[in-house]
């Protein structure tokens, strides 16, 4: 048998996850005293051997992961519960009148506001939060509800499911967890404005009917997100757009309905929905490459356009003669109604379509010839001055159904569906059109070029994505370039606003967590200075924030309200207030993570009101916070973070680590795709740069991995480079403290050992040192197998000199940490150890695949890789044609004749021995991702 292990295994008993917890916590307990052993490893491989003895069976396992999983949840919904503040339906209702009594009275010891400040108050939208589809779908629908329940203290345990893996999931089902999550926070938002009303009618009962509230408002780009997918087609967009249209429409008038004064209200309303049904039931999957499905769905979009209205206004002029004849909670319930048709329009929420800075490109290049390459600073100035010439001159060109047909061009064609929204759909609210990879101020001026040329600068917002290292440190430029343009400056002055994005999904991994807000951070300090240096004035900034739910996409984990201040600090929110300018703040919810946010009234309360206390926090005194006192500080340490991410991710281990079994540890959580290459065994061996994945799997490998570098890579140099400056920031600045919370967090999450113990299941040398210390029959042979095979992949050296560069790093950070930097739990740690041990099996049965002759261009040694890479479901595919469990389909069947010699025979012994057991090691091995998820809190 192989060499026993430093601590030895415990005679397992009943409750086998204490067993293992403990043996996890003595060696652990004994790293100190064992500087070259490898606690993560010695417990893996000790599971291992006992899955040898049959002491452990793999069914056994398979129900300790579910426990191990379920327990994680458990503590998961409690900790979003605490997120949120507490969940009880009552204290945050209570808190929304607490918010409403700010309002009327910010100053406890003044008298209440006037009026006109208190309408202007609450009739301006302060805040957005903006619904996404992200690949982030981490959970089965039943697991989700679960998880919901019990955060919300509906529920009182994990119901025993089976998985808590993610199953494939569509833009439908996207689109569907979406409505149902912005339905819930429709619902806390009346409640909202209701508590908002009914201090109005206290403080002024003859007046308090005439204000609309609307300080938060809900907004999303599912259906109308094109970067990077491939699944939304322009018909798909116009088809979800509609039904955000219908379900708006039905939830005014179900509002109105019950009350004799919003009969003709709801009437109208009405009729509407059977307007946008009729055009829905034209808008098939065939409108995209039928024409004459395509003329069909025009026809209705056209011919029913006034009975579906394309503006809120032949309803909201029945609502005022409606609300003036009602009185008392009926009258205000009329208010909350016209108050949510007014803030959101034509939609359940607002409309955020989404493309790339590449495509506008494309298009222009196509259109006006001008071929220089956007990033090319020697052309830069011919460029603007291209784009501005085309400006000067542009004539707007009709648009039509038929058009969108025969477009090529992605960004021509979205452009065109945002014409035909407003024509015919909704033209009461504007639409975002946000462009990802902005690094030039020649992509704005063409989205604008665009626009003009369709008819539409009226009616969208252009907003930048400033996410890349380059478009973080050079924003200012952007904006500079484009404010030169007497087109662009025009275009705010008559649309009143600026709305910028700010990444961190892309910007954290790599540049750094920590450094990517910063960088935003300064960036906000120069818009106001800016903007008045060209004259522009009275605009109201926009500022959006795509994080996520997780510190691998910037969210502060220790609250909500910590993750809105994180978010948006006071002093840049004071500079902004000082420049004249009105500040709207907007915060992503990202797919599955962040709907749960919303997932039950009581979790959509809750966020609601924790939003609520954050727009409406009274105005804070001057800036005290040292960390703005001490700038150098502060460039220092962020500038080393920002060196020590982007040298980690030019390290070719780095590469080596994400690629080598990472992407086959998780699940597929969304409809877009998670890599940015092919699938499968005919897919390139390995990626070969980090960017070749997509953001948030990149951040959920690393998650997998048991090492959060986009979060922790660099902090350690930076600290070192001045500890005692370091921990009194730490102290005293609640600025910088928010920034290593993240980092605190991560620490919590990412273990030195096991990633380690990932490091040398890659190495040759380790399995060599088990064969030479093996003495079970025929584990010598396999395990010096799986060293060749790991051989001929090369990693072991470039991941073995990055993991020196990681822990050199890691030490830094906890020399430097105040008070003792937070350690990976003990049930945490005990997942990562079983899934490495079952990894490690899954290598040791793959040895025993036979030789066969090449199939499908495939040899035995690039299927034995390619089981390495983890990349299982592609292999026995495979392995399931070469080696078929019953080979000979004719068998049993009469032919009329005596049977003759039949050339083939059955595999069972090589389904039973590889094949199946592989298979069920896998599903338990995606099954620990699930779990682990729930121990981070978030995917990716």
């Amino acid at each position: 048998m192989d060499a026993p292990a430093p601590v030895l295994a415990p005679a397992l008993g009943p409750d086998t996850a204490a067993q293992l917890l403990a043996l996890i916590d003595r060696c652990m307990a004994r790293r100190d005293e064992d500087p070259f052993g490898n606690p993560v490893m010695s417990v893996a491989l000790a599971i291992t051997r006992m899955m040898d003895d049959g002491v452990l069976e793999l069914d056994a396992v398979a129900v300790l992961v579910r426990r191990l999983r379920d327990e994680a949840a458990q503590d998961r919904a409690g900790r979003l519960a605490a997120y949120l503040g507490g969940t009880g339906l009552a204290a945050n209702r209570a808190a929304f009148d607490r918010v409403a009594a700010i309002v009327l009275r910010p100053d406890p010891e003044d008298s209440p506001v006037r009026w006109a400040e208190f309408r202007a108050s609450i009739e301006r939208p302060r805040f957005a939060a903006v619904f996404t589809a992200h690949p982030t779908f981490s959970l089965p629908m039943d697991a989700h509800r679960a998880l919901a329940a019990l955060a919300s203290g509906t529920a009182d345990r994990m119901p025993p499911l089976e998985t808590h893996r993610p199953p494939p999931i569509t833009l439908r089902e996207e689109f569907d967890q979406a409505v149902a999550a912005i339905t819930n926070g429709r619902d806390a938002l009346d409640g909202l404005n209701d508590a908002l009303l009914r201090t109005a009618a206290d403080a002024w009962p003859d007046r308090w009917g005439t204000t609309v509230p609307r300080p938060i408002v809900l907004a999303s780009w599912v259906g109308y997100d094109t970067d990077g997918r491939t699944d939304i087609g322009w018909g798909d967009t116009l088809r979800l757009r509609l039904e955000m249209k219908q379900l708006q429409l039905r939830r005014i008038a179900d509002q109105v309905a019950p009350y004799p004064q919003g009969i003709a209200v709801a009437a109208r309303l009405r009729r509407a929905v059977e307007a946008v049904h009729a055009q829905l039931l034209a808008a098939t999957p065939e409108i995209g490459t039928d024409p004459e499905a395509a003329a069909g769905f025009a026809q209705a979009l056209v011919g029913r356009r006034e009975d579906a209205m394309t503006t809120p206004e032949p309803a909201l002029a029945l609502f005022a003669p409606a609300i003036a004849a009602a009185e008392g909670d009926t009258k205000r319930a009329l208010c909350v109604a016209r108050a949510g048709l007014v803030a959101h329009g034509l939609s359940l929420a607002h409309t955020h379509v989404r493309l790339n800075a590449s495509q506008l490109h494309n298009v222009v290049r196509q259109r006006l010839g001008i071929t220089d390459a956007a990033d090319d600073l020697s052309h830069r100035r011919a460029l603007l001055g291209a784009i501005n010439a085309a400006l000067d001159t542009v004539t707007p060109v009709p648009v039509d159904v038929g058009g969108l047909l025969a477009e090529p061009a992605s960004a021509a064609r979205l452009m065109m569906v945002v014409a035909e929204i407003v024509k015919h759909v909704d033209a009461s609210v504007p639409i975002r059109f946000l462009v990802a990879e902005t690094e030039s101020g020649y992509t704005l001026l063409a989205a604008l070029w665009l626009a003009k040329l369709f008819g539409v600068e009226r009616h969208i917002e252009i907003s930048p994505l400033f996410e890349t290292a380059e478009a973080l440190q050079s924003g200012q430029r952007v904006l500079e370039e484009a404010l030169r343009s007497p087109h662009w400056r025009a275009y705010l002055q008559q649309t009143g606003r600026l709305a910028l994005q700010f990444g961190y999904s892309d910007s954290g991994r790599y540049v750094g967590q920590t450094a990517a807000s910063y960088l935003v951070e300064r960036l906000r300090f120069k818009i106001g200075e800016t903007l008045a240096r060209f004259g522009v004035t009275g605009v109201e900034v926009v500022l959006f924030d795509t994080h996520g739910e997780s510190i691998g996409r910037g969210a502060h984990p220790g609250s909500m309200a910590d993750r809105l201040k994180y978010l948006s600090p006071t002093a840049s929110r004071q500079a902004l207030g000082q420049a004249n300018l009105l500040v709207r703040e907007e915060s992503a919810i990202q797919g599955g993570d962040g709907y749960l946010l919303f997932a039950t009234p009581e979790l959509a309360t809750a966020t609601v009101a924790r939003i609520a206390e954050h727009a409406f926090h009274t105005a804070a005194g001057p800036i005290e916070d040292p960390i703005y006192a001490e700038p150098d500080f502060a460039a220092d340490v962020f500038a080393s973070v920002q060196n020590g991410m982007e040298a980690l991710v030019a390290d070719p281990g780095y590469t080596a680590l994400l690629g080598a079994f990472g992407p086959a540890l998780i699940d597929r959580t969304g409809s877009r795709p998670a890599a940015r290459q092919g699938d499968g065994i005919a897919a390139a061996a390995a990626i070969r740069h980090p960017r070749e994945l997509r953001a948030i799997p990149n951040n959920a490998i690393l998650q997998q991995l048991g090492w959060c570098a986009n979060t922790l890579a660099g902090v350690g140099t930076g600290a070192a480079r001045n500890a005692e400056a370091f921990q009194a920031m730490a102290a005293t600045s609640r600025r910088f403290r928010r920034a290593l919370d993240l980092v605190a967090h991560a620490l919590a999450h990412s273990d030195i050992d096991v990633l380690r113990a990932v490091v040398g299941t890659l190495d040759p040398g380790t399995w060599l040192d088990r064969a030479a210390r093996t003495t079970r029959q025929g584990r010598r042979e396999a395990l010096v197998a799986v060293a060749r095979a790991l051989e001929r992949l090369g990693l072991s050296a470039p991941v073995a000199a990055m993991f020196r560069r990681v822990q050199a790093d890691h030490l830094s950070l906890r020399s430097a940490w105040p008070g003792g930097a937070p350690r990976m739990a003990a049930r945490e740690v005990l997942l990562h150890a079983l899934r490495l041990a079952l990894i490690q099996r899954i290598w040791l049965v793959a040895t025993a695949i036979p030789d066969f002759s090449p199939r499908h261009g495939v040899t035995r040694v690039e299927l034995e890789a390619a089981l390495l890479r983890l990349e299982v479901p592609a292999a026995l595919g495979l392995l399931g044609e070469i080696f078929p469990a019953n080979a000979d389909a004719a068998a049993g069947l009469d032919f009329g004749e005596p049977a003759g010699p039949r050339g083939h025979t059955s595999y069972e012994r090589e389904q039973a021995g590889i094949v199946t057991p592989i298979r069920e090691m896998f599903a338990v091995v995606r099954e620990i991702a699930a779990a682990v998820t729930h121990e981070v809190g978030a995917f990716g």
